[in-house]
């Protein structure tokens, strides 16, 4: 399970789809958008006070001084061109603002907070009358309530309400179990409203959002979103090529770059096996130096093992690349051979820029003395510093093996 951030936007959209009471009024901005024209499709931004906000997937933007309230159509405009496509720095990180979330103004006077967040055996449920920027001042505030996975929410009693004087219970009541419904049946690990209100005819209004979701679960066709970068996270063709090679494969294929300038890059096989070797380099006091973060496994084919090899090397080849570990467990069904293949010539396209490059080979599996044997050859071909080892070599040693080097 990935649990990826979606756009406050995108999470306000599935909920009020779910929970049609709720309504939905809002624009996001994108690059593309043309502002003058808006009103043309979306009447109330004329007729109503507005407020708008950055929605890139960071939080605190009140206190960054990025929200405007209570404004016409014009300040929103004015808003706009004091920061869209202007770069800004949220705590050292710096990025482009690109997009924004435009909704009616709702006065009020009293602010909840209300989270699910997804466990392993049960999702639990949390919420305070005291909600707003400042909830972590008032955490002690928060009550919570842990829902047993498969549990018919209908027959929970919400303790937290039943025995307090709150205003709205019923209808506060009624709200989260029906939110709970469209977590746990819209695939949400985490979903947070901070806060939400009534409006002046007793309405609930969603004011604040953020929202996780297990990507496992797209080939439902139950979202019509995008999964947007985070603020100041670059992304690197070559993530997004292995990430439509990724789409289109029945293997797992995934690329992270973490540091450009890293000494160590990886090609890893296998989830399991690609975070303990991360985690002993990490331990060995080289985490800052980890490049990038990923896996190839699932029986990736010859041209698949290929495509990413080839994108790891050009982006390695073009910084400050020393260390190369093409190391995995003991795969199940992957033919190492084949996967081999394709990692060789990629290696081959890039010798000239390998010769100051030292490999470290460790892998198991179907066809992996082979695979082993035509690695090995390859280094020497190549003269390429490179030291292959098999099963027999613990996945402990061949990161002390290669200390020296890192």
């Amino acid at each position: 399970m990935a649990r990826r951030k979606i756009r406050e936007h995108d999470a306000k959209k599935i909920i009020a789809d779910a929970i049609p009471e709720l309504g939905f009024k809002s624009v996001l901005i994108t690059p593309e958008t043309n502002v003058e024209t808006l009103p043309e499709r979306f009447h109330w931004l004329l007729q109503e006070k507005l407020t708008i906000k950055p929605d890139q997937l960071f939080g605190k933007r009140k206190k960054h001084g990025l929200v405007l309230i209570d404004a016409a159509f014009q300040g929103v405009k004015d808003f706009l061109q004091q920061y869209r496509n202007k770069e800004f720095t949220i705590n050292d990180t710096e990025d482009i603002l690109t997009h924004f979330i435009i909704e009616p103004f709702v006065p009020h006077h009293k602010e909840y907070y209300l989270a699910i967040t997804s466990e392993r055996d049960h999702d639990t449920i949390h919420f305070s009358e005291t909600g707003g920027i400042d909830i972590e001042e008032n955490w002690d505030n928060v009550k919570t309530i842990q829902i047993p996975t498969f549990t018919n929410i209908d027959e929970v009693k919400l303790e937290f309400l039943d025995n307090s004087e709150i205003e709205n219970k019923e209808k506060i009541t009624s709200f989260i179990k029906e939110l709970y419904k469209a977590f746990r049946d819209l695939d949400f690990t985490y979903l947070e409203i901070n806060p939400f209100t009534f409006d002046n005819d007793g309405k609930i209004v969603l004011l604040d959002t953020v929202a996780r979701i297990d990507d496992c679960a797209s080939f439902k066709g139950q979202w019509d979103l995008e999964f947007p970068r985070e603020f100041g996270k670059r992304q690197y063709q070559e993530e997004l090529h292995i990430e439509e090679l990724d789409r289109k494969s029945g293997a797992s294929l995934k690329l992270t770059i973490l540091n450009p300038d890293g000494k160590i890059w990886n090609i890893l096989g296998g989830g399991g096996a690609s975070i303990i070797y991360l985690d002993m380099i990490t331990n060995l006091g080289h985490g800052k130096e980890i490049a990038n973060y990923g896996e190839s496994s699932g029986n990736p084919s010859m041209e698949e093992s290929y495509e990413y090899a080839r994108s790891i090397l050009e982006l390695m080849t073009k910084n400050n690349g020393k260390v190369l570990f093409i190391v995995g467990g003991i795969a199940n069904f992957t033919d190492v051979r084949s996967t081999f293949k394709g990692t060789i010539k990629a290696l081959e396209e890039y010798a000239d820029q390998l010769k100051d490059v030292t490999i470290f080979v460790r892998r198991g599996g179907p066809h992996h003395e082979e695979g082993l044997r035509l690695m090995k050859g390859t280094g020497e071909k190549l003269g390429i510093r490179m030291y292959v080892h098999g099963p027999e070599t613990s996945m402990p040693e061949i990161i002390t093996i290669a200390g020296g080097s890192l």
